[in-house]
């Protein structure tokens, strides 16, 4: 399992590398999620959610996104969102922060009042993360509220 999430970290890079570094009035980006952390380990929780998922981002830095994961509990799960992004580049060139809300979906039966506002498997989720973006890659560090948080890396694959 470790080696796959080494070669799809390093595939997504390899594919963000190539491009060039201008960024146009619309992004597409693919991401994916390889590890999270829980606050409070236990040896039944999912640390490789092999998360992925596709986002848009517009000029105005406004976003929009869907996820597909496997939860803290292993159930496949979604999370599709609207957020913003805030560049800090006159600070630290390729430095940002993104806020996220949305429904989340999949956190049913036993585990369901595992996340805030969940009825019948649909909650809500708000994800602030602090990534750095380097060409057409990232790599994110993302709050999961008083869960955890998780590493994600990103590929710009297609902007207009």
């Amino acid at each position: 399992m470790q080696h796959s999430v080494i070669r799809a970290a390093c595939a997504l890079i390899a594919l963000g590398a190539l491009g060039a570094e201008a960024q146009a009035s619309h992004v597409l980006s693919l991401h994916y999620g390889p590890y999270v952390h829980h606050w409070k380990p236990d040896p039944l929780h999912n640390d490789t959610p092999d998360l992925f998922g596709l986002e848009v981002e517009n000029p105005d830095r406004w976003l929009a996104g869907a996820m597909w994961f496997h939860n803290s509990y292993h159930q496949p799960s979604q999370y599709f969102y609207v957020g913003r992004r805030w560049s800090f580049d006159e600070q630290v060139p390729g430095l940002y922060a993104k806020l996220t809300a949305g429904p989340l979906l999949g956190y049913k039966g036993e585990y369901e009042d595992k996340i805030p506002v969940n009825r019948d498997g649909v909650g809500v989720g708000v994800i602030p993360a602090l990534g750095y973006q380097y060409r057409r890659v990232s790599a994110q560090f993302a709050i999961l509220g008083t869960a955890g948080y998780m590493i994600t890396f990103g590929s710009d694959l297609l902007s207009w």
